[in-house]
């Protein structure tokens, strides 16, 4: 969970948002690069600017300007778009969760040998009792979900258009009414992972949190033969 003055990304908790943090740290490189750079030709033409009549043209400096930008996007394109293949990867799923957008809370459907559906809503301020849980994050259902395991992720929504997001996962996908998306995630550890929907869709927007509980598989099917039973 993000805190105060935070400025670095949230701790990585799934392979796909360890990758993007490795991408941010590689692509700072060459933004430094040239933010120095410029920094340093504006400092010469600042203190020691062209003056001779004649000074017009400098192929040798446009050349290098044309192709040096070009050899740049060719080494930021080619780790972004591994990337974007990963994150379109799916694997076999073990356990599919459907996430289903309303005005204004999620509700999710756990597909594993059976199918169970919890409605998931924001607990009001007044109503938070223990120490230490987040204003405005925490639900009175959280999403239960087992580590180490492939996890596919369906999104839909009844009525607007949501988003489904949870930073230190690396996932974001819109919740859009009659079509279906997906997205695919494993967990690499326990914990509690906070998200929000990111679409504005309407007058309670910020009011309709993600929590998602990274458990042990045994944990996890206690927690569903539970839920059946209730």
């Amino acid at each position: 969970m993000s805190h105060p003055l935070q400025l670095n990304f949230q701790d990585a908790a799934s392979h796909i948002m360890g990758e993007f943090h490795r991408f941010h740290d590689y692509s700072m490189i060459f933004i430094i690069f040239i933010t120095i750079l410029i920094i340093y030709a504006l400092m010469l033409l600042l203190f020691n600017g062209p003056s001779h009549w004649k000074f017009t043209e400098k192929q040798q400096v446009e050349l290098w300007w044309t192709i040096s930008p070009g050899f740049i996007l060719i080494a930021l394109a080619i780790p972004s778009i591994n990337l974007l293949y990963w994150m379109d990867e799916g694997t076999n799923p073990d356990i599919t969760i459907k996430t289903i957008g309303h005005q204004w809370y999620w509700s999710y459907e756990i597909w594993d040998n059976q199918r169970i559906e919890i409605d998931s809503y924001m607990v009001h301020l007044e109503d938070i009792h223990q120490e230490g849980l987040p204003r405005l994050l925490e639900v009175d259902n959280r999403l239960t979900l087992p580590y180490n395991t492939n996890i596919r992720i369906i999104t839909y929504s009844t009525d607007v258009i949501h988003a489904w997001s949870v930073p230190q996962l690396g996932l974001k996908m819109d919740a859009v009414p009659g079509r279906l998306n997906q997205m695919f995630v494993t967990l690499d550890r326990p914990g509690i992972f906070y998200g929000q929907c990111s679409e504005i869709c309407g007058a309670n927007h910020s009011f309709m949190p993600i929590v998602i509980e990274s458990v042990n598989q045994e944990t996890f099917y206690n927690w569903c033969n539970n839920i059946i039973n209730l």
